[in-house]
């Protein structure tokens, strides 16, 4: 089988890419930025021509699609990039899957939600309800999915980060390194999710085939639930950096463009009891990334 991967070069996407290197199928890499001498194809998901010309002339049977505009703040003041990114451009791969016959993996977000105030987990059949430009749009991109007709499943995921990028543990690891003091809000909650942990399971539903039949929204992140507090606490203490005071602050002191959801955590019973998914608590893949991280910077000192 033929597999399309938008956003390659991103956090999630440069992960599909490790994990399905033995893979039976046929990944093919695509990315609107695509370094030359990576294996990664030009790929421009906002052109509806260049979507169906690819999908019908290498037969593409799935499409994961990673991409996004997913700068949350900037959104505000760019509504029509990100909606022609995180709503048109989904509605044309979502086409180019009905008319061929494949499967969309798309993915969205927690920032669906957001709006309306709730304190227990998140499942698939609440409202969306977005507080800002970039859940609205991806709220769009998910409509547009579903109306377009096609084979899907739309994975909403939250706090993600990895290796590679830009991320909030990237960001604090470099500041608890060389900052004396850093302020991390402590009144919004979530769970952060490790990208390759994401890549895993939507590589372990494609490769076994347990799509079939199974269409639909699903949740994932890994377990567990924290502030970014907590979460700053966590990447600090595990690198080492002890030397960083850290200390709590509410969001208020950090005004900003667009508007956090204050607590995001997803409901994941579906997904886990759908497709048979074991999900690691947020803690262990941490851990896991950030050895990843600590090795590289060993071998290259």
């Amino acid at each position: 089988m033929n597999i399309l991967v938008t956003g390659a070069c991103g956090q999630l996407g440069m992960e599909i890419g490790q994990v399905a290197a033995g893979s039976r199928d046929n990944y093919i890499f695509t990315d609107i930025s695509a370094p030359s001498g990576t294996g990664t194809e030009y790929l421009d998901i906002t052109d509806r021509a260049a979507v169906e010309k690819i999908v019908m002339d290498r037969d593409i049977k799935a499409v994961v699609n990673c991409a996004a505009y997913t700068d949350v703040d900037r959104a505000e003041d760019n509504r029509d990039a990100a909606d022609l990114l995180n709503h048109l451009a989904p509605g044309n791969l979502a086409s180019a899957m009905r008319r061929n016959g494949g499967l969309l993996v798309h993915i969205s977000t927690d920032y669906v939600f957001g709006k309306e105030q709730y304190n227990t987990p998140c499942g698939e059949d609440r409202r969306g309800a977005p507080a800002g430009v970039y859940g609205e749009t991806k709220l769009a991109g998910e409509q547009a999915v579903i109306a377009s007709g096609c084979r899907y499943l739309i994975i909403r995921t939250s706090w993600l980060y990895s290796c590679h990028g830009r991320n909030f543990m990237k960001t604090m690891l470099d500041l608890t390194g060389s900052r004396e003091e850093v302020k991390v809000v402590f009144d919004q909650t979530g769970t952060p999710t490790y990208a390759g942990d994401l890549a895993g399971a939507i590589y372990d539903i494609l490769e076994n085939r347990k799509y079939d039949g199974n269409e639909g929204i699903y949740h994932y992140s890994d377990e567990g639930v924290c502030s970014w507090y907590d979460f700053a606490m966590m990447i600090a203490g595990y690198s080492g950096h002890s030397g960083c005071r850290i200390l709590p602050c509410h969001s208020s002191e950090y005004p900003s463009k667009a508007e956090r959801p204050s607590y995001s955590v997803l409901d994941k019973t579906l997904i886990k009891k759908t497709f048979g998914l074991e999900i690691p608590h947020w803690t262990e893949s941490l851990k896991r990334c950030l050895d990843k991280i600590l090795q590289t910077w060993s071998i290259k000192q």
